[in-house]
């Protein structure tokens, strides 16, 4: 299993309609056939470090994690919501696979992702703050 949690926060100009239907997306891709289990919703944490929401699921297995990254439903959904987040924090992934390269596997997934949707690293890399690990 891959676990992985994300938080971010909404840009200042997105309105609560927007904001209502990223969440709605990311709720959308949280049920696509890959995931496991997922929660999205608001964050318990600190309110100094500037993240107001958080996204978890859960992956079997990488070819689970290939799947979900490559699946049309969370191709969509990105196009609607990245443009909203003003920080995006894509924590530390837990996972009870042995293999020791897991990490670099799952980071060349994303790497590929780039690579192959030239759209999605420019949305990317228009999000003011971001942060891996």
């Amino acid at each position: 299993m891959i676990v992985q949690f994300m938080r971010f926060a909404f840009r200042e100009e997105s309105t609560e309609k927007q904001k209502a239907r990223a969440l709605e997306l990311i709720r959308r891709t949280a049920k696509v056939e890959s995931v496991a289990h997922s929660t999205v919703g608001r964050l318990l944490g600190d309110p100094a470090e500037g993240y107001t929401h958080g996204y978890s699921f859960g992956l079997a297995d990488l070819d689970a994690f290939e799947r979900y990254m490559y699946d049309p439903v969370h191709l969509a959904g990105d196009t609607e919501i990245l443009p909203h987040y003003a920080k995006l924090h894509v924590g530390v992934a837990v996972t009870d696979d042995p293999d020791p390269d897991l990490g670099a596997k799952i980071s060349a997934v994303y790497e590929g992702k780039l690579a192959r949707y030239p759209e999605w690293e420019r949305l990317m890399t228009a999000i003011p703050e971001v942060r891996f690990g």
